[in-house]
């Protein structure tokens, strides 16, 4: 049974067990039963009459879920209007935030559109197993979030202007009990405006626990010429000092492609974007977008997101985890040492309590150069 709970597929669906399926909306905040589409609007009661929270004040935080458990979260949809007055990153300027069991620290901490591997506060397509964005930032995640005692989400309004709605569906499952090696799920933001010369960027350290590593967002903004995707992803784990235990071959290599995802076009060379079920580099971009930025312009460093699951193959630690990239590039005269902007979210499962995180850098210093 214990099994089953975390094996939906299309081969388990014959299969029953004790669960009870509920979904929480704006509609029904508490997800009781009998108790969905219940609000009324002109058309009469139970006529789509708040589908949606509204006006979400800046500094203000809005609570999505608190459930008690034990359960399991299965599918998160969302979509928030994108463009405000003001500024134009609200992707960036909304914290995303998940709290397990009595754990006063959060478990995930990330802005929002990142999180959905919408990075550069930009929205863009991903078709991928745990993370779908669908046209026009239709935000899904499928990563399984069990929890014992209670989940609570937030999401925080850290842009200077109201966000005029936001529209949520959590859907999730409760038992009577989960498996002992249960761990929960977590997810970290970070970024570097300019790396270090010679420095591994970090994308995540001090995991403190026993769990596997599940996943990897990198948003990358080139600022210095050539080929920039010859850094090796390193992962430290259980006393790793000096050399980590598992060591790539190459950035482009980690998200899947190869020979600098390029082909050859009217004599230009041109990279490639993709998505497949467990690596994507769906998002590819030099210019702003003058639709949504008004001050629009094509001289900005290019712009690159990618993803990485480690579904089939999750990195499995004992005690503590460090993930970090190198920022290698290649030219006529070989390999060199590249500064670069970079950001990242790490996506891992392990056991609680966990180390708190450091504070989430300030609106400005998450904004895209």
């Amino acid at each position: 049974m214990f099994q089953d709970i975390f094996t939906n597929n299309l081969a388990s669906l014959a299969l029953t067990n004790n669960g009870k399926s509920r979904a929480i909306t704006a509609e029904n905040p508490t997800g009781e039963p009998g108790q969905g589409g219940k609000a009324s609007n002109h058309l009469g009661s139970s006529r789509k009459g708040s589908p949606c929270l509204k006006d979400i004040n800046p500094g203000e935080t809005v609570t999505l879920c608190e459930i008690k458990g034990p359960g399991v979260i299965q599918h998160i949809w969302m979509t928030v209007t994108e463009q405000t007055e003001g500024n134009y990153f609200v992707l960036r300027d909304l914290v995303l935030r998940m709290y397990w069991d009595d754990q006063e620290h959060p478990s995930v901490e990330t802005p929002l559109g990142d999180f959905f591997c919408n990075g550069f506060g930009r929205g863009c397509t991903v078709n991928s197993i745990p993370i779908a964005v669908n046209p026009t930032r239709g935000f899904n995640s499928y990563f399984p979030m069990p929890f014992l005692e209670k989940a609570v989400i937030t999401v925080e309004n850290q842009h200077e202007a109201p966000i005029p709605a936001l529209f949520y569906q959590i859907d999730y499952c409760l038992y009577d009990s989960l498996p002992e090696n249960t761990a929960y799920f977590h997810a970290k933001w970070n970024r570097q405006k300019i790396t270090n010369i010679a420095e591994d960027y970090v994308i995540i350290d001090e995991i403190k626990g026993k769990g596997q590593y599940v996943g990897t967002y990198i948003g990358l903004a080139t600022l210095e010429r050539y080929w920039w995707g010859e850094g090796e992803v390193k992962f430290y784990m259980d006393g790793d000092k000096d050399y980590p235990t598992i060591c790539g071959t190459g950035m482009e290599d980690y998200f899947g492609g190869a020979w600098s995802f390029a082909t050859q076009e009217y004599g230009k060379t041109v990279e490639n974007t993709y998505c497949t079920p467990y690596m994507g580099y769906p998002y590819y971009s030099k210019s702003d977008d003058a639709v949504h930025f008004p001050f629009h312009n094509d001289d900005v460093p290019p712009m690159r997101g990618f993803y990485r699951w480690h579904i089939p193959d999750p990195i499995r630690f004992e005690e503590e985890l460090k993930v970090t990239i190198q920022q290698i590039g290649v030219y006529k005269n070989g390999l060199f040492e590249r500064q670069d902007d970079l950001c990242s979210v790490a996506y891992w499962y392990q056991t609680i309590p966990h180390q708190p995180f450091p504070p989430l850098p300030s609106v400005q210093e998450r904004w895209p150069r």
